[in-house]
C-alpha cells in the first residue's frame, strides 16, 4: 500500500486513444466487459496495467477546465479509502469524489493535494491476479512524477498520507533539486518544482525497449514529442509527449545508439 497500483487514461476519442496506445506502448487493448459502460484495459503481455475510458460528464468535478478531460490519473494503493479520504482534507487537500464502490473491483474516492493535483484512493476487492512483471519490462508503467510549485511541501503531503520517502536528490542546476521518493526503500518517483507549468499535475512514464523507437512511434501515431530524448540518472532516456487528445505521458528507456 502507498505505491501506484493503477493508472488511467480520460480521453475525448477512446477509439484513437486505443489505436495510439496500442502503436506506442505495445499494449494489447480490449474491452473489460464491464456492465453500463465502455472501460478498456491496456495489457502489457498478459498482465492489466491501464485502463482507458471516455471522459464521464459525472466526473467533471475531478476536472473543471476543459482542456484537462484528456490526460492520466495515476491511482494509490491504501488499506482504508474513507480514512485516507479524511486525512487529506486535514493535511489541506481536498476530495472531489466521496468514496465509492466499483462492483468487484475495489473502493476509491478522487482527491487533490492542497496545490490541486488530482490523484485517486483505491483499495481493491482482491490481490491482481497472475504474476507481475519484473520492473522496467516494456509496456509497465515506471515513473511517477510531480511537477509541483513547491516540491517540498508537497512531498511532506504525499510522505503524510502514504508514508513515501526521500532518496536520491538530484542536482538540476538552474533548474533546481529533483527529489527522488519510493517506499521500503525502491525508488518510485519524483517531484521538482517547476515553474514552466501552466499548473501542478503528475506525469506517469510507460517503459520502452529503446526511447528512440518509442519516439519514432508517438510521431508515426500522430502524437507529439514534447521534449527530448533526454539522459536521466542510471543510464535511461526519457521523452515527454502528448497523444492525439492531448494527453501528457513520458516514456523511459534505453538508447541503442549510447
Amino acid at each position: 500500500m502507498g505505491s501506484f497500483v493503477w493508472h488511467e487514461l480520460l480521453t475525448s476519442d477512446l477509439d484513437g486513444a486505443r489505436e495510439f496506445y496500442a502503436a506506442v506502448a505495445g499494449w494489447r487493448v480490449e474491452d473489460s466487459g464491464m456492465p453500463g459502460m465502455r472501460y478498456l484495459l491496456g495489457h502489457a503481455g498478459a498482465v492489466p496495467v491501464c485502463g482507458l475510458m471516455a471522459f464521464p460528464e459525472g466526473c467533471l468535478e475531478a476536472s473543471p477546465d476543459e482542456g484537462e478531460r484528456t490526460g492520466w490519473l495515476g491511482y494509490v494503493g491504501v488499506p482504508d479509502v474513507e480514512a485516507a479520504a479524511e486525512q487529506v482534507r486535514q493535511a489541506g487537500g481536498a476530495i472531489r469524489r466521496e468514496p465509492d464502490d466499483i462492483p468487484g473491483i475495489g473502493r476509491f474516492a478522487i482527491a487533490a493535494d492542497p496545490e490541486g493535483t488530482v490523484f485517486i484512493l483505491f483499495r481493491p476487492s482482491a490481490p491482481p491476479p497472475g504474476e507481475r512483471p519484473a520492473p522496467g519490462t516494456p509496456g509497465l508503467f515506471a515513473w511517477n512524477e510531480l511537477h509541483t510549485r513547491d516540491g517540498e511541501t508537497a512531498l511532506a503531503f504525499y510522505a503524510g498520507l502514504l508514508g513515501w520517502q526521500k532518496m536520491e536528490a538530484v542536482d538540476m542546476g538552474a533548474m533546481g533539486t529533483y527529489q527522488c521518493f519510493g517506499l521500503d526503500g525502491v525508488a518510485i518517483g519524483g517531484a521538482f518544482s517547476d515553474p514552466s507549468a501552466a499548473k501542478p499535475h503528475w506525469l506517469h512514464y510507460v517503459a520502452v525497449e529503446d526511447i528512440d523507437a518509442g519516439a519514432a512511434r508517438v510521431t508515426k501515431a500522430g502524437g507529439t514529442v514534447a521534449a527530448g530524448p533526454h539522459p536521466v540518472p542510471g543510464g535511461a532516456w526519457i521523452i515527454h509527449a502528448r497523444d492525439p487528445q492531448g494527453g501528457a505521458f513520458a516514456l523511459v528507456g534505453p538508447r541503442a545508439a549510447g
